[in-house]
């Protein structure tokens, strides 16, 4: 199949790929829209089987990164970047310069972060190779690590979700079954378990999701039973894709809300939830918290309380989505679509905020 042909492009401005001898690399660079600024997007490195299946997946991830960008209003635009290895076995210090090289060629088109399989100590290396890089710990800080930030982005989306979709403030006893409990999944569990809500937890980790379990008093189930959990929401915070047909049908939960990135398998699956009563919130507008910190480290006047106060704005901009699709009686999906495609399309004239 062409690059053209695919049915994840999306008149994406650039595709790269790159390839070393030496290190291994395999790595591939989608950019999907500069209208807004340069295109900001992690690195995944993940052992894909296929070349096609990475191709997909960074195609769909450069454009919700656009998506992501015009909906936190943030001068950037959309891109990402992936290693076809393994990040246990195959990641090397060569590898990664290998790929800092790759970056360097567009220059400042693409700039990179740290993303699933890849860690800020990984951005430091390639930051030795180019200047396009984000997300590094600033001085006096702990971490440069944008997981906290992405937590809390999504537990103000999932508590304005519940807003919308049970009309209450609170979440106490609230049953809340999260899919994921790696770095975002376990801060927003902890966010839940101290506002009053009950946790279902699962994980393909079983050593950390016993551990994250125990410290939040939570019950555990496998990662093929979390669908079918009785619970009042669903938070898929893994990989992609998690929502498809048979997922659609067999979820129990009234509202989805998470930090995995393109939780739907198609777009039509927006729909079948809508059909179902269960109130979808579109992903890229909910885990924005990571990027709006990143995004903010550019900047000279970076502030904590400016940065927690934007990550709070995702909370306005979900009332807006959620009562526009009340008024058309549709998915959400739709209408955050239609909203980010205003801000980041040229014929608006939209001009770029932090």
């Amino acid at each position: 199949m062409t690059l053209f042909a695919h049915p994840d492009f999306d008149h994406h401005e650039q595709v790269v790929y790159g390839s070393d001898r030496r290190s291994g690399l395999q790595a591939i660079i989608a950019i999907h829209n500069t209208c807004r600024g340069p295109a900001l997007g992690g690195l995944r490195i993940y052992p894909y089987p296929t070349e096609e299946r990475a191709l997909a997946d960074v195609l769909r991830l450069a454009r919700g990164m656009t998506y992501k960008s015009a909906l936190a209003n943030l001068p950037l635009g959309g891109g990402k970047a992936v290693i076809i290895a393994d990040p246990k076995r195959q990641k090397t210090p060569a590898l990664l310069e290998a790929m800092g090289r790759l970056i360097a060629t567009q220059g400042g088109r693409y700039i990179t972060a740290e993303d699933s399989g890849s860690s800020e100590q990984d951005m430091r290396v390639i930051a030795g190779v180019t200047e396009h890089v984000s997300g590094l710990r600033r001085q006096g800080e702990e971490s440069g690590d944008p997981s906290p930030f992405t937590a809390w982005g999504v537990f103000n989306a999932l508590r304005c979700a519940v807003r919308h979709g049970f009309e209450r403030d609170d979440l106490a006893g609230l049953r809340v079954a999260i899919q994921g409990v790696g770095h975002v999944g376990a801060h927003l569990a902890r966010h839940l378990h101290a506002a009053g809500a009950r946790l279902v937890l699962a994980d393909v980790d079983t050593q950390a999701v016993k551990q994250l379990a125990k410290e939040l008093q939570a019950d555990i189930v496998s990662p093929l039973d979390i669908f079918a959990v009785d619970a009042d929401i669903f938070a898929p915070c893994a990989m992609g894709a998690v929502l498809d047909s048979r997922v659609c049908e067999r979820l129990k939960a009234r509202i989805v809300v998470g930090a995995a990135n393109n939780q739907l398998a198609t777009a039509e699956m927006a729909d079948r939830l809508h059909q179902r009563g269960i109130l979808y919130t579109p992903d890229y507008v909910a885990n924005a918290g990571g990027l709006i910190e990143v995004a903010w480290q550019r900047r000279e006047d970076y502030s904590h309380d400016r940065v927690m106060a934007h990550i709070a704005s995702i909370e306005r901009t979900l009332d807006e989505i959620f009562d526009r699709a009340s008024q058309e009686q549709c998915s959400p999906a739709p209408i955050a679509d239609r909203l980010a495609e205003e801000r980041f399309s040229p014929l608006f004239g939209q001009s770029p905020e932090v």
